[in-house]
């Protein structure tokens, strides 16, 4: 019999391996993932950008904003929807956007109906991630916020294209997966881009 470790305890692993990681490895980490992400078409290409801040050891996306600030590219974070539960909004971000706690603790813009752009006009999706394996396949936090937003690009191929960003400590062998999981086409760590 294998030993097969369930979503809850790849999630608890992979969490307390990037949350181990120093902060300077964090700030080599963040700059080797900004070089890796500006090569690609997809980032040279787009415009309206969405992107979540680093929370409970992420990998920070902060190099990244400042870069597509300085390039025109427009950057939208991810807002809990107030009325639709489980799904997100995508709120424009600048230096100066008023910030606030969610209910998880993660620093979101202030609500904000003028600043919200519908995701299907998103160009793209720097999607977080727990962990993902060889296959593109990743798991969040299990909320299923990106899941559901992803979908219509999984199903058509339509909408925004999703990239995920992760710490190389992120990759696993393979993952246990649900119906409902949204494979990605491309990967970006630090060491490397996986495509998918």
């Amino acid at each position: 019999m294998t030993n097969v470790l369930s979503r809850n305890q790849i999630r608890q692993k992979v969490r307390l391996a990037r949350r181990s990681l120093s902060l300077q490895q964090q700030t080599i980490d963040a700059k080797k993932l900004l070089s890796n992400l500006i090569t690609l078409p997809q980032v040279q290409q787009s415009t309206h950008i969405a992107i979540s801040l680093a929370f409970d050891g992420e990998i920070s996306t902060q190099p990244f904003i400042e870069w597509c600030w300085k390039n025109n590219k427009q950057v939208y974070l991810p807002v809990l929807h107030p009325f639709t539960k489980g799904h997100l909004l995508f709120l424009h971000y600048t230096a100066t956007t008023e910030m606030i706690k969610n209910q998880y603790g993660i620093a979101e813009p202030k609500l904000d109906i003028q600043l919200v752009l519908p995701v299907k006009k998103l160009d793209m999706i720097c999607t977080p991630l727990v962990a993902f394996d060889a296959q593109g396949n990743r798991i969040g936090m299990g909320g299923g916020y990106y899941d559901r937003t992803l979908a219509p690009w999984f199903k058509q191929q339509t909408g925004p294209y999703p990239i995920g960003l992760a710490h190389d400590c992120q990759q696993v062998a393979q993952l246990p997966i649900e119906s409902w999981d949204v494979p990605l086409p491309k990967i970006i760590t630090p060491s490397k881009v996986h495509r998918f």
